[in-house]
């Protein structure tokens, strides 16, 4: 008979688990469990305080705590199935191992979290019960903040708390009875939330993505701390030198002060200035300014905006006892796709590599040879902010083997609008940004080539089709760099009106999409669009009212409280309860067809990365991280390098066998970017 038991557990560590994310935290020498809230089968919470002497699991928590046929489960469950396997000494999987395992329990955890998310809620257990409506008595205690800093953290030593360096239950037993109730109530407040959401079950290949994604977020990606440390070291002295330098010139006490600077600024050109941001440096820059103090000092503005050594700190403060870091991806991170996003170092806004050679700049900069670095790069800086990427290494006798998914967004929607001229584009030699060209501007593809004057409209059709996918237009041009790439601005309009004519059943579909979620919204109808369904989902009794989109994978998308607005321009929209990803708040979201085509593009080309990381793991080729739409594997060089992994990569789903997919990408003992 299958039991469910839900958990929360509080814990002590001293190290910081927002810096160094949960790995490092658990893995401290003082890591503890403090405290072990449960409930079975929906009954009284219970709880077991871990700090008391002799303290003894209860028997029948025991009883169910690791039987395959009790499933688990807990709000962001990585965190307790982590935590507690640290706390009975589970043992990390290894072949031919017998033991049951950390990764043996995880497939008995669910994750309320995750059930939350893929239902279209936010993160966060007071802030998904607050969008859920839940009533006061089952909201999350608001007191939780402050008890988690006197208990769950070192505290400063003082004369008055006699000097100790930790917060005990014995210093405070009012606070802590208080953290035990605190305790008790996110247990209620989890089965309350898991409850709600019971009718909109997370489908179970989902749930194995989550479990894939727990194994790749604690094995965890070696780093070079050499490389680290050294680059910390440089980029501070070049920063100082910086504001030395910066200070001799103009006199300033404070030359990194926006306000000084720009006062000083002004009276050396005699010309306002409205901001120091990047993009107007940059600007006084090229254009040229009438003093040399003032142009040294720009170039001083610009090199500093690029010292930041904030991601080589991340690395330096997660990094674990054995070298690698780990926890950087964050399952079902964009709300509205279930798209990874991620953590601490943040991979998917990691700095593009342009420097050649870059083995040399690894080296100069590990030996901290700043002269040489200025000497063969120009900016030690850029240089540093280049090199982050390859702090990712692969272990002593292992290499990293890169494979990137090519232009997925644009294969899966000319895919699900049954654009059959892209499709075979993509079939055949794949030069989409050229045969966009040549399909708007009635061009042979041939004459698109280097040297001849043709290849100009190359740009037009690579802008083209990354901006236009998605019912955008001449602002969607822009901010996608048209004018940048030498486009005049009264050309776009032409641009956006003949994309739009050669692709004609991508336009279709965002109305066909727009049209379908306004007749299911309205009527309750479910509406078909090739292979797309549009239903309204509810549970009344619980207060769920859903527009759901099942995708071709049998995942589905949602949108809460689905009903309708009026948009910006003054037209009635479909409108639904979902987090800004802007503000970061629960609020009213209008959407429309291009958006939803959006939405549904991106999960798809996700649902095609989660299959292939699955393949990948099963084929016995081990991710460590992932970013976008490429993944990174750890393997020994005699498992036959990049080709077999493309293979699986570019292996279409058993739900989209007509997709045409390609990866290409390299190996190497450092991750770069080509």
């Amino acid at each position: 008979m299958e039991h469910h038991l839900s958990i929360d557990i509080e814990t002590f560590s001293s190290v910081d688990i927002q810096k160094a994310g949960l790995y490092k935290y658990a893995q401290s020498p003082d890591f503890q469990v403090l405290l072990l809230a449960w409930s079975l089968d929906g009954g009284a919470v219970q709880l077991l305080d871990l700090t008391a002497p002799d303290v003894q699991l209860p028997p029948e928590l025991a009883a169910h705590l690791f039987h395959p046929e009790t499933v688990k489960h807990a709000y962001n469950a990585a965190f307790e199935w982590y935590c507690l396997s640290r706390l009975f000494r589970l043992p990390e999987p290894r072949a031919g191992q017998a033991a049951f395992s950390r990764d043996d329990w995880l497939s008995q955890w669910r994750c309320t979290m995750l059930h939350g998310l893929y239902c279209g809620y936010t993160a966060g257990l007071a802030a998904t019960g607050a969008a859920l409506g839940l009533p006061s008595e089952k909201q999350k205690l608001a007191a939780g903040r402050a008890l988690i800093r006197y208990f769950c953290v070192p505290c400063a030593a003082t004369a008055s708390n006699g000097g100790r360096t930790r917060n005990l239950p014995k210093h405070d037993p009012g606070k802590w009875a208080l953290f035990c109730d605190y305790c008790r109530q996110d247990v209620v407040t989890e089965t309350e939330i898991e409850r709600r959401l019971s009718s909109f079950p997370v489908p179970d290949f989902v749930q194995r993505q989550w479990e894939t994604d727990q194994r790749i977020n604690a094995r965890g990606v070696a780093v070079d701390t050499a490389l680290v440390d050294a680059a910390l070291t440089l980029g501070a002295n070049t920063r100082s030198q910086l504001l030395a330098e910066a200070s001799q010139l103009s006199g300033l006490s404070n030359p990194n002060s926006v306000a000084q600077l720009s006062r000083w600024l002004e009276s050396e050109i005699d010309e306002e200035i409205s901001d120091l941001r990047k993009n107007t440096v940059t600007d006084l820059l090229k254009r040229g300014v009438p003093s040399e103090a003032a142009t040294r000092m720009l170039e001083i503005r610009q090199e500093l905006g690029k010292t930041s050594t904030k991601k080589y700190n991340a690395l330096e403060a997660a990094v674990c006892a054995d070298g690698r870091v780990r926890g950087l991806l964050q399952f079902y991170g964009a709300n509205r796709t279930g798209r990874w996003a991620g953590r601490i170092v943040q991979p998917q806004n990691l700095p593009r590599t342009y420097l050649e050679p870059l083995g040399l700049a690894r080296d100069l900069c590990k030996g901290r040879q700043a002269g040489a670095l200025r000497f063969v790069y120009g900016s030690v800086p850029d240089t540093l902010s280049q090199l982050i990427r390859t702090a990712f290494v692969a272990e002593p006798g292992k290499l990293l083997v890169d494979a990137d998914f090519s232009a997925i967004e644009a294969r899966v929607l000319a895919w699900l609008a049954g654009e059959q001229w892209v499709l075979d584009v993509f079939r055949t030699h794949g030069k989409i940004y050229e045969s966009t060209a040549a399909q708007m501007f009635g061009i042979p593809i041939g004459k698109i080539k280097k040297g001849n004057p043709e290849y100009a409209y190359r740009a037009r059709g690579k802008v083209a089709t990354l901006a236009l996918g998605y019912q955008g237009g001449v602002n969607a041009l822009i901010n996608m760099g048209a004018l940048r790439d030498g486009i005049p601005e009264e050309d776009l309009p032409e641009i956006k009106s003949r994309w739009r004519q050669s692709n004609p059943r991508i336009v279709d579909l965002w109305y066909s999409v727009q049209n379908a979620a306004v007749d299911t919204i309205r009527t309750g109808r479910r509406n078909s669009i090739r292979n797309l369904t549009f239903a309204r989902e509810a549970d009344p009794a619980n207060g769920q009212d859903f527009l759901t989109v099942l995708l071709p994978s049998g995942r589905k998308l949602y949108y809460a409280q689905p009903h309708f607005g009026v948009n910006r321009f003054g037209e009635e929209s479909p409108v639904y309860r979902g987090m800004d990803q802007t503000t970061k708040r629960w609020k009213e979201i209008e959407t429309y067809g291009g958006k939803l085509v959006e939405n549904i593009t991106q999960a798809v080309a996700r649902d095609c990365l989660a299959e292939a990381i699955e393949r990948l793991e099963t084929a016995g080729y081990p991710v460590v991280f992932h970013v976008h739409d490429e993944v990174v594997i750890e393997t020994e060089p005699a498992r036959g390098g990049l080709a077999p992994v493309v293979k699986i990569m570019s292996e279409p789903p058993a739900w989209a066998l007509d997709l045409p997919l390609n990866a290409d990408g390299w190996v190497n003992p450092f991750f770069k970017k080509d």
